[in-house]
């Protein structure tokens, strides 16, 4: 009895060091797996300023009228005092593109403010579009639109749309300079605490944005910014560093 009860005891005693012992060896093998899964993410980024390259504009001219006839004669002269006012202001042809003519029916409608089935009058639209790499002239030209104004033409102008079209030639030295500067502030970060920078695990490229000039607007979809002229281009990168 006293001997099953010293083996039973014996048996226990050794199946606690060797749980210990499983222990310690797994306690070590994680801490060495944490010691070499160190690492920091940091969110490095790049700015260049650009200036638009290329413009679009646009302008229509509509007419409404309780006669058909009336509002396609006026349509016919406030167009033709448009095409007059490109020629003035020296626009190729090639640099204009005439839509096509919209007809809307404008339904009559009650006190109340229920349609009535009837048609009141008739609104015409001919829209023209102008695009070009001449940004500065074609400014020029926009801000003169209130000639046409002036002389009786029921003008509608929206404001020129500013695009860069150079972006793909950037984008590769951008993401380049914010991947350095997201280097540089790791560096930092481990320096503080006594490591170093290895090798990059990961790196994910944000979104550009392209805003106006010392914005500092940001999106989380980005922006492509269409209302200066002067812009500013910042590249992302969110990266992880292996320390050491």
């Amino acid at each position: 009895m006293d001997d099953r009860k010293s083996q039973f005891l014996y048996g226990f005693a050794a199946l606690g060091l060797s749980i210990a012992l499983g222990l310690f060896f797994v306690s070590g093998a994680l801490r060495d797996i944490r010691r070499g899964n160190e690492e920091v993410t940091v969110t490095g980024s790049a700015k260049r300023a650009i200036r638009s390259d290329f413009v679009v504009w646009r302008l229509s001219v509509s007419i409404q009228s309780p006669s058909l006839a009336e509002a396609s004669q006026e349509l016919t002269r406030g167009t033709a005092r448009v095409r007059e006012f490109f020629k003035e202001q020296g626009l190729a042809d090639s640099l204009i593109t005439v839509k096509p003519v919209e007809a809307y029916g404008i339904p009559g409608t009650t006190v109340d403010g229920r349609e009535t089935g009837r048609i009141v009058a008739t609104r015409l639209s001919q829209s023209f579009e102008v695009r070009s790499h001449d940004v500065d002239g074609i400014t020029r030209v926009s801000q003169n639109a209130g000639d046409l104004i002036a002389d009786g033409v029921p003008l509608q102008a929206s404001s020129p749309e500013y695009l860069y079209t150079k972006l793909n030639d950037i984008r590769i030295s951008l993401l380049e300079e914010a991947t350095k500067d997201a280097k540089e502030r790791a560096e930092a970060i481990a320096k503080s605490t006594g490591v170093a920078v290895g090798a990059v695990r990961d790196a994910r490229m944000g979104v550009f944005q392209m805003t106006p000039r010392f914005s500092t607007e940001v999106s989380d979809y980005g922006i492509a910014d269409v209302s200066s002229i002067d812009k500013d281009v910042t590249a992302v990168v969110r990266a992880t560093f292996q320390l050491r």
